[in-house]
């Protein structure tokens, strides 16, 4: 059916976020590094099948399966499921006329991530671990091995982009949602955001780190109750109070959720479990707009014409519903934190890093 059925699915889900005008979506899906014409295919669904919608933007996530295409025989090295993601991604941007439908797509394209179970035991990387074309065996790299390596090349790639002017693709992967600790500080050097980290709750310096630089976590406690952590010990309520920059986001909604409205469920439990105050939940929604991939228009049209400003300056209460005082509280808390760090000698950008 060439994707028709999960077009015609995707489609009614994008109706009714357009129906309910006020609600915005990132949707995953998937591209797994096999061969390069995935992209092609991919962008091919996307366009026959009109998927575009002014509600949604769309990140690709990459499954860790290297192990798995190995034993198949359809890879031969980590270096081809590089070359498989990236090279298209470098040939359009130098010439958009040779994979046209795929430069339409990556419009919509706001971020990269990598997805797997992470309680999986793995080596941690050391220096002495093989370069990505030397990477023959049979075993999964680490998570901190496909971090840097997707990172490095979107990097690269981003610089690319930005020269001619092409919207970039953001690093927001799955982690800290079980496994090592090792996850986080590794997406704390790489990533713009993350999604879930609720293993910061077990280190503390970790926990700090992240609120300083102030990382956005894209938490999902309903989908963590189900698999990895129950609802009343997730650590949200405490990251909030903190300062963390933490949102609410849904994980498997069709798997999870029991409604058409599946972030609602998550603000209305967490309300209610967390006895989370209306400025509370408005503060969050304010963090998953600067959090998201949106366009800057958009985000002006939310939070207000001097959102990427910091502290109340860029606060628009009639857009964000959040007070002054609470944003006043944030900022100046954490920049008495920074100066701590540097001793007096911090110095704070004019604007907002997203």
């Amino acid at each position: 059916m060439i994707g028709r059925f999960l077009a015609e699915v995707t489609k009614r889900v994008l109706s009714d976020l357009e129906a309910s005008k006020y609600q915005m979506a990132e949707y995953r899906v998937s591209l797994y590094g096999r061969k390069q014409s995935e992209w092609d295919q991919l962008a091919s669904w996307f366009i026959n099948n009109a998927i575009y919608s002014e509600n949604a933007v769309w990140l690709i996530q990459l499954p860790r399966l290297y192990n798995v295409y190995k034993q198949m025989g359809t890879v031969t090295s980590f270096q081809n499921i590089l070359d498989n993601v990236f090279i298209p991604l470098f040939e359009v941007t130098i010439n958009p006329s040779s994979h046209p439908q795929l430069h339409v797509f990556l419009m919509q394209v706001v971020g990269l991530d990598i997805v797997d179970d992470e309680s999986r035991p793995e080596r941690r990387p050391t220096k002495h671990m093989p370069k990505p074309a030397e990477w023959t065996n049979e075993f999964n790299p680490a998570y901190s091995y496909y971090a840097y390596y997707c990172y490095a090349n979107l990097y690269t790639l981003n610089k690319l982009r930005e020269s001619k002017g092409l919207p970039t693709i953001k690093f927001r992967p799955h982690c800290g949602e079980a496994g090592d600790v090792d996850h986080l500080a590794a997406a704390f050097l790489l990533c713009n955001n993350i999604s879930h980290g609720i293993n910061l709750r077990k280190s503390p310096v970790l926990q700090y780190l992240y609120y300083l630089a102030q990382i956005g976590l894209a938490m999902s406690p309903l989908s963590n109750n189900s698999l990895f952590l129950n609802y009343h010990h997730n650590p949200f309520p405490v990251f909030f109070q903190r300062g963390l920059n933490v949102s609410l986001s849904t994980d498997d909604p069709l798997q999870i959720h029991l409604t058409k409205e599946p972030l609602v469920e998550e603000y209305s439990v967490a309300a209610k479990v967390w006895k989370l105050s209306a400025c509370d939940l408005c503060e969050i929604a304010r963090n998953s707009v600067y959090q998201s991939g949106f366009s800057h228009a958009a985000k002006l049209h939310w939070l207000g014409s001097k959102y990427f400003l910091p502290g109340p300056e860029g606060n628009n209460i009639h857009k964000s519903n959040v007070p002054d005082i609470r944003i006043v509280f944030r900022h100046e808390t954490w920049k008495e934190e920074m100066q701590y760090v540097f001793l007096g000698m911090a110095k704070f950008p004019e604007e907002i890093d997203f």
